[in-house]
Order: C-alpha cells, then sequence, then structure tokens
C-alpha cells in the first residue's frame, strides 16, 4: 500500500530531521523533506500529491512567508510553523486560508502538530451539517469546516436539515442556528433527539451573543454545546474538535465493554443484552453456535500465538458473510454464536453450510506454517414460547451432536 506523503519544507535542519522521525514512527505517512523556497519547488515539479504541507514561514530564500502563497496555489492544505506569533501575523495567516499555525517553542508544539494531523486524517471521513438560514454565515462555517477537512452538508432551515439527515443518516455534528424560518433551531433539536442520543449525534446551536437564555434551552433540550456569535474561526474549530474527540472516546469506552479484544466481535454480555429484540421479529430468526474442531490441538501444537491467528482469522469470514443488523459474538475460548435477523429456516441453514464450507477452505499461513482449520456448527430455531435460553441449548445441544458425529458438520436441532 502506497502511503500518502506530508511535506516538510523547514530551514532548521535539526528540527525537520526530529519531526521527519516522530511523524513516521507515530503516523502512517511518508514525509519528505525541502530545507529552502527552491528546494520545495523542485520537489514539485516533479510530483504535487501531498496530504499536507509543514511550511516555516521564514526561509533563507524566503524570509516573508512567501512559502506558503506557493504551496497555496498547488491546492496543499497547509500547516504554518513560525517562531515568531503576533495578531498582525495571526491575521495575514489566516486569510491565506490555512489550516492551523504552530508556534515553533518546544516539544509540547511538535507534539501538537502530531495531533493535528491525526485529527485532520480523521475528519476526511466525517460528515458535518451546518444549519443558518443566512447564507453568509453558512458559507463562513462551511470554508472554515472545509479547511479541517470536514465533509459538510448545508441547510437553510430546520425542514430542509432533517431531510437531509434523513439522507445522509452518518452526519455526526450539526451546527444550528436559533432563528430560522419553517423549522427552528430548538424545534430541530428536539426532532433530532428523538431519534439519535447526544452520544450518537453531536449538535452545537450557533446563537447571538444577547440570546443567552436561548443558549441553556438548547442545552437542556439536548444540545452537546453552544457557541455564541460573533465567534472566531479558532474557537469554532476548537469546539467542533472537542466534541468529536469527545464523541469519539465515549464510542471507544463503549466498544471496550460491547467487544471482544481480540476479534473485535461482540461479547457476550453485549449478545445477551441485545439478543431479546430478535424474539419479537415476525420474519424468524436463526441461532448458531460454532465451535472450531480440534483447536486444544493447534495450540499445543504451535503454540497460542498461532490459535489466536486462527481464531481472528474465523472472526472475519463471520463478518464478512453476515449482515449487520445481525449478531456475531464470540462466546469465549474458541465458541462463537451466529444470531441471524429476519430469515427463513432454509436461507438460515444455507447460511451456516456455506460458512462451514468457507472456513474448510481458509489456510492460515504463520511462521512459514500453513494450517488448515474446520469448525462445527449446531442451528435451532424458534418455537412457541421458546425463551433466548430455550433456543440456545437447543443450539449447544445439535453442535455436540455435531462434534460426536465427526466434526466439520452443520447439525439441526
Amino acid at each position: 500500500m502506497i502511503k500518502e506523503r506530508i511535506l516538510l519544507v523547514e530551514d532548521n535542519k535539526a528540527l525537520s530531521n526530529l519531526v521527519r522521525r516522530k511523524m513516521e514512527q507515530n503516523l502512517n505517512y511518508e514525509v519528505i523533506q525541502a530545507y529552502s523556497y527552491r528546494e520545495a519547488e523542485e520537489i514539485l515539479e516533479d510530483n504535487d500529491d501531498f496530504f499536507i504541507a509543514l511550511l516555516d514561514l521564514n526561509l533563507p530564500d524566503a524570509p516573508n512567508g512567501e512559502i506558503v502563497d506557493f504551496i497555496l496555489s498547488y491546492n496543499i492544505p497547509s500547516i504554518i510553523l513560525t517562531g515568531t506569533i503576533d495578531d498582525n501575523i495571526r491575521e495575514e495567516m489566516i486569510s491565506k486560508n490555512i489550516i492551523d499555525y504552530v508556534y515553533k517553542g518546544n516539544m509540547d508544539d511538535v507534539n501538537y502538530i502530531f495531533s493535528l494531523i491525526k485529527r485532520l486524517s480523521k475528519n476526511r471521513y466525517i460528515k458535518v451539517m451546518v444549519v443558518d438560514d443566512s447564507q453568509v454565515i453558512r458559507n463562513k462555517i462551511k470554508k472554515v469546516l472545509e479547511k479541517q477537512m470536514f465533509k459538510v452538508i448545508v441547510a437553510a432551515h430546520g425542514e430542509e436539515a432533517l431531510n437531509y439527515l434523513e439522507s445522509n443518516p452518518d452526519i455526526e455534528l450539526i451546527l444550528t442556528d436559533y432563528n430560522m424560518p419553517v423549522i427552528n433551531g430548538l424545534e430541530l433539536t428536539k426532532e433530532i433527539r428523538k431519534k439519535y442520543d447526544k452520544n450518537q449525534l453531536i449538535i452545537i446551536s450557533v446563537t447571538s451573543s444577547n440570546e443567552q437564555l436561548i443558549s441553556a434551552k438548547f442545552l437542556k433540550i439536548g444540545a452537546n454545546d453552544f457557541i455564541n456569535k460573533p465567534f472566531s474561526d479558532e474557537e469554532l474549530i476548537c469546539r467542533v474538535h472537542n466534541m468529536i474527540e469527545a464523541k469519539e472516546y465515549i464510542t471507544k469506552m463503549t466498544n471496550m465493554a460491547h467487544l471482544d479484544f481480540l476479534t473485535d466481535l461482540y461479547n457476550r454480555r453485549y449478545f445477551f443484552d441485545n439478543i431479546e429484540d430478535f424474539l419479537k421479529d415476525k420474519n424468524g430468526f436463526a441461532i448458531g453456535m460454532l465451535d472450531i474442531d480440534h483447536f486444544k490441538k493447534i495450540n499445543d501444537r504451535y503454540g497460542h500465538d498461532v490459535g489466536d491467528e486462527v481464531i481472528k482469522e474465523i472472526a472475519k469470514v463471520l463478518k464478512n458473510e453476515t449482515k449487520g443488523s445481525d449478531i456475531v459474538a464470540r462466546f469465549g475460548g474458541e465458541e462463537f454464536c451466529i444470531a441471524l435477523r429476519n430469515i427463513d429456516k432454509k436461507s438460515a441453514v444455507g447460511f451456516f453450510v456455506k460458512i462451514r464450507r468457507i472456513i474448510s477452505e481458509k489456510i492460515v499461513a504463520v511462521n512459514n506454517e500453513k494450517i488448515k482449520m474446520t469448525v462445527s456448527i449446531g442451528v435451532a430455531f424458534k418455537e412457541d414460547g421458546d425463551k433466548i435460553e430455550d433456543i440456545l441449548k437447543k443450539a449447544d445441544e445439535a453442535l455436540y451432536e455435531a462434534k460426536n458425529s465427526g466434526r466439520n458438520r452443520v447439525e439441526i436441532a
């Protein structure tokens, strides 16, 4: 896989090498270095495909920030590195449509560069919606957020925003004004909170400074944060990034509670917390208990690290073959449970037969060893009056029968 590239233009070679080493150790990018304006020109003559550029504001052959306009002319997003900063320099740099500026003071500043690049890399996959009836404000916020590499959608009022959200359910953050025609910001927030909680979709209200009570109302009905108008670009960026990072942290903590650490499948606890909903399905569902055949022999012969690789390979198959509405859980050791939603008996049996075949054809290559594996599967369906414990017991009994009948089989309860 070809790595994305970062252009680093910095005349202090010690600092440049430090940044490059740390960046290549901590980030999956190739860093191309230039120590002067002229060297940057030569690099871009051959290839101008860069994810981002880090630019020293004062170079020997470009002491007045000429490198900034030059790099931006190639449409390369840029972060400015400077040893001096004042209000005039700040205003001038922000007017040039840069991403950010960093004062080269100490290692904390260098570390900020790494965290910013990580953030920008993630932002490319995050959808944000700006809702404001003022085209000027909409475009201003859109421009600021696009510089931070977010995917930005704009709406002129709440009704339009709800329509966009319906067709873009992966929107992660909404910035909304209060005073808007058709549906105002408060009404919009109330409607969104009927479907999405605060950890699923972030809402930041953007209100005028003389509307302090409105900010409180927004927070009480479910907004995550608020920004008073007028605001600086930096305040907007910091608040948006803080909210996104808080959401990511909550998601990470939730995943740690719900996911198996080895396979990233759901764990036993998540399965039992969510499986009751399957009992309500009118279109039927199936549960399959899957166990790796002779797994102890694999561990004894090749070691537990290889055994872990076998488990992860089977987890990949189960992930790839199931739908998002299904539940695939690792129950422990070499045992998995698969719950298929909205499926008839014939299709479910066909699914598990296919899973058995795919796994039997897999080869795990570890330390020059090629390891084949098979699984046994017991399948059960809900009968009238069954509780989830009854269905699992039937699937377990079918799995036991598959094991006793020679393994590498699917048995139906």
